[in-house]
Order: structure tokens, then sequence, then C-alpha cells
């Protein structure tokens, strides 16, 4: 029998269209709610992201977006 996994940290989180679609593509896919796929993209990034390229990405965000007062 598979263990059932708790997730006892619930947030209120926005996204945008484009990421919403990803996300909900991927329920589509492996038919897990929005809260467990995230859960398995961000505890297993390591295994799948490359942190260079990782970083690349963050770092061309914040410099066209900017990051939020205080966070950086």
């Amino acid at each position: 029998m598979a263990k059932r996994l708790t997730l006892p940290v619930r947030r209120s989180m926005n996204l945008t269209e484009d990421a919403y679609a990803r996300l909900r593509a991927l329920n589509e896919a492996y038919n897990l709610g929005n809260n467990y796929l995230l859960t398995v993209l961000l505890e297993r990034l390591d295994d799948y992201a490359d942190a260079d390229k990782l970083d690349v990405v963050f770092r061309d965000f914040i410099a066209e977006y900017g990051a939020p007062k205080g966070k950086m």
C-alpha cells in the first residue's frame, strides 16, 4: 500500500497564467493535486534542475521583473 503524504503547511499563492497552465498540464499528466505537484517539484528540485542554469533563470527573472523589497 502506498504511503500517504501529509501536507501540513497551507499557503495561498499567486501564479501567472502560464505557470498555472503548466501546473494544470502536470496535474492532467500525473493526476496529482496542485499541492502535491508543487511539493514534488520543490522537494526534488536538485534531482532534475541544473544548479547553474537555475541560478541564471532566477537572476534573469530578477533582472527583468525585480524582487520584492526586503527579499534580496
